[in-house]
């Protein structure tokens, strides 16, 4: 029961979902899942440069905004998971879009080494992704009413 002028921020349950998702974020597997996806963003961003598909604007583009947004998923997760836990559900999304695009942007001629770089960098960050949703549910959302 929550008193009249008590801030939501300061409910005990809040608090201790809270607390249960800084657990979480604390543990070794989370923190290398959560560098890994990060790496992985960087590595998307930068794959037209890297494979050799920069001329392929659209692509290009698609690759760095997909590849940006996972690497700042990632620092979220690092820095405030407890805050951030509830865009988790984005990451395997993004890895999901980051195998299909090829195939979905317009005005791209598909090389085999795009193709490739794209879905192994998806499939990546698609288990990644669902690797740190697992993980928040598994603490946060399965223990939060044993009382």
């Amino acid at each position: 029961m929550t008193t009249p002028g008590m801030s939501i921020e300061r409910h005990p349950d809040i608090a201790e979902l809270r607390a249960r998702y800084d657990r979480v974020s604390e543990q070794p597997m989370t923190q290398v899942t959560e560098g890994l996806m990060f790496m992985a963003g960087l590595y998307m961003a930068a794959s037209p440069w890297i494979v050799g598909f920069a001329s392929q604007s659209g692509l290009a583009m698609c690759n760095l905004l997909s590849g940006v947004a996972v690497a700042l998923l990632a620092v979220g997760f690092t820095s405030a998971y407890s805050r951030t836990h509830g865009m988790a559900f984005v990451a395997p999304l993004l890895g999901l879009w980051m195998i299909v695009s090829p195939w979905l942007v317009v005005g791209v001629t598909t090389t085999a080494g795009m193709i490739w770089s794209n879905v192994i960098c998806g499939i990546v960050v698609c288990l990644l992704g669902l690797g740190i949703t697992a993980m928040g549910m598994a603490d946060g959302g399965m223990r939060m009413r044993r009382r």
